[in-house]
């Protein structure tokens, strides 16, 4: 039994403008056994639409895509980070972008982790569980 499989089922918020990659990280989510809530936004404006609406729960994790369009996830970090209400959410950026640019800038803007997206299927999907294991089976998340 994993980590993440010994606890309840979290909140993740997916930021992900590209269908193919929403996908894979549905089916890994799916593939641990465990029903995690995964809600999707296709860009910045959309997420942060959704966290701002007190209707929907609060997620416990956000994985966050650099490259969208409208919004992109370097905004979506900033504002993350400069609201009160959601700045203790850990946010994970999970992009293709492996250039140190973007690795700093994010971590500039207190990302809490930066991964780049493994175009193989199999290596993406335990990135995605190793994601799972370390944030929603070994760490202490804030809870609201």
């Amino acid at each position: 039994m994993t980590a993440a499989a010994a606890v309840r089922a979290f909140n993740i918020l997916l930021v992900e403008d590209d269908p193919g990659d929403t996908l894979m990280v549905e089916e890994a989510l799916t593939d641990r056994g465990v029903n995690h809530e995964l809600h999707v936004a296709v860009d910045g404006v959309e997420a942060m639409a959704y966290l701002r609406d007190p209707a929907n729960p609060r997620p416990d994790l956000i994985l966050l895509d650099l490259n969208m369009p409208r919004m992109d996830g370097r905004e979506v970090l900033s504002a993350l980070k400069a609201d009160p209400r959601l700045l203790s959410i850990p946010v994970v950026v999970l992009t293709t972008s492996e250039a140190p640019d973007d690795v700093l800038y994010s971590y500039t803007l207190h990302a809490n982790a930066y991964v780049s997206k493994p175009v193989d299927f199999e290596a993406f999907v335990e990135v995605i569980h190793r994601i799972d294991d370390f944030y929603l089976g070994l760490v202490r998340l804030p809870r609201r």
